[in-house]
């Protein structure tokens, strides 16, 4: 099997990947468990969120690739996320319910659906993988706060159940985040009746009778310590605990989740469990715009639709993000973009042009493997997707399928366009978004509806086993 290398965050170095016990157990095949934290579905991911899905798609395919059997859970969180990731502020859910006049049970289905949509546009492969809801596993958050409790982990304050990080010796210790030096509200904001800085809610009380905000909240559940709803970090270590199991093999997410929620994870899992939680922690970096972090708080974060209406297909945007490796940041700019969409696009045509019936060369896909497999190189095969086109040892039917086969490793090569070549109009490419998130939650009578509303644009939809295609009739 190809040897994989990845960064270990939490030991800063490139390691050699190896299957653990548990691992061999795959149906044949070594067993590889990823966890990815998902997204707070009160509002459309921003491009620059989006990044991670194609990272931890990248990393599916890779171990697909190697001949490995993989189990990848990618979480959605409906409940418990509060404005700050460090539990101030309103709860996310709650506050997109104000703003747009619905219930958090419609906010939650809609902008989920829309990142499913994300997705299907990305051709992020979501065969066979998990997309567990928080608000699912209640019961599970419950039971492990339950079980900290018994051990000594927790403490009872007027808004909520708290994990006291002093009891835990290694907390901090992804990142090597120097707890000794914080001081009270500057990481997790003032509240006199924490015990440390650092600790966090696993349980949040509902406001309720006496207040302002008396029977106004849609998520809430009955529990031990009264009725309220979870953190927003004990669902990750509940669901990767029951649908993976621990140690997870591989858990991922964006960099900005390792001072806080990844440490925070790690805490109150392994006080659980008395084991490691995650034998591998990966991060990708953000992808800035105008020097800054994007961010749907500051006001300045892009969407896919925003691409469309501007005339940039979803996989230009794809092109664009392998051609940095995840861990490095990038900053997006019109222009840079312009550039991704014009390889992309020759790209698209030089796949056009060329005959079918063809073998692919093992030689460049060896190599394609082997740069992915470094610590997911994707700017090496991409690059190596060129010199496969240039190189004239290789007849053009050969050169289609040596492309084909590299891109099971890159997912760009969706024949998303007309027979002509032309991009897709952008509201047909909604459409069609919108469509395949609908087959990904097997809504098959708004996949029909939309299939007809494609239709009067003058375009046709086949699903076939690699996905649907739109073309012109």
């Amino acid at each position: 099997m190809t040897e994989i290398h990845l960064t270990n965050t939490m030991t800063g170095r490139k390691e050699a990947f190896k299957a653990s016990k548990r691992a061999l157990w795959g149906l044949g095949k070594p067993l590889v468990g990823m966890y990815h934290c998902g997204p707070t579905v009160y509002n459309y991911a921003h491009i620059g969120n989006l990044r991670a899905y194609v990272f931890a798609d990248t990393l599916k395919r890779l171990f697909k690739a190697s001949g490995y059997s993989v189990k990848q859970v990618i979480n959605i969180t409906d409940v418990g996320h509060l404005t700050s990731d460090a539990d101030t502020g309103e709860d996310k859910m709650e506050k997109a319910k104000a703003r747009e006049h619905k219930s958090a049970w419609d906010i939650a289905k809609f902008y989920t659906d829309a990142f499913f949509g994300d997705l299907a546009a990305l051709n992020v492969d979501v065969s066979g993988t998990k997309f567990p809801r928080a608000t699912d596993f209640i019961k599970e958050q419950i039971a492990l706060v339950k079980t900290l409790e018994r051990k000594g982990f927790t403490y009872r304050t007027s808004d909520g159940i708290y994990f006291d990080t002093f009891r835990f010796s290694g907390y901090g210790k992804l990142g090597k985040v120097d707890v000794k030096g914080l001081r009270e509200g500057e990481r997790i904001g003032v509240n006199e009746e924490k015990k440390n800085a650092t600790d966090f809610a696993l349980w949040k009380f509902s406001l309720r009778a006496g207040t302002e905000s008396a029977g106004k909240r849609d998520m809430e559940w009955k529990s031990p310590w009264g009725v309220g709803f979870p953190g927003w970090h004990i669902e990750c270590s509940a669901m990767a605990a029951s649908l993976l199991g621990t140690p997870v093999d591989i858990h991922t997410g964006g960099i900005d989740h390792i001072p806080v929620h990844h440490n925070n994870e790690i805490a109150q899992s392994e006080a659980a469990t008395g084991h490691e939680f995650a034998r591998v922690w990966m991060h990708s970096a953000f992808v800035n715009i105008d020097g800054g972090k994007m961010a749907k708080s500051e006001g300045n974060f892009i969407t896919l639709q925003t691409l469309a209406e501007r005339g940039y297909s979803p996989m230009a945007y794809r092109y664009f993000l392998l051609g940095a490796r995840y861990s490095t940041p990038m900053n997006f700019t019109w222009d840079a973009l312009a550039a991704a969409a014009t390889a992309y696009g020759r790209l698209q045509t030089a796949l056009h042009e060329l005959p079918e019936g063809g073998r692919a060369s093992n030689e460049y896909w060896n190599r394609a493997v082997a740069f992915v497999a470094d610590d997911l190189d994707t700017p090496k095969a991409l690059a190596l997707c060129w010199d496969a086109l240039k190189d004239d040892k290789l007849s053009p039917a050969d050169k289609k399928a040596t492309l084909a086969k590299i891109d099971s490793l890159l997912g760009i090569m969706r024949d998303e366009t007309a027979t002509e070549g032309t991009a897709l109009p952008a509201d047909v490419e909604r459409l069609a978004n919108e469509r395949a998130a609908a087959r990904t939650a097997k809504d098959w009578a708004k996949s029909d509806a939309l299939r007809d509303e494609i239709a009067k644009l003058g375009y046709e939809v086949k699903d076939t086993p690699e996905g649907q295609k739109v073309s012109k009739r």
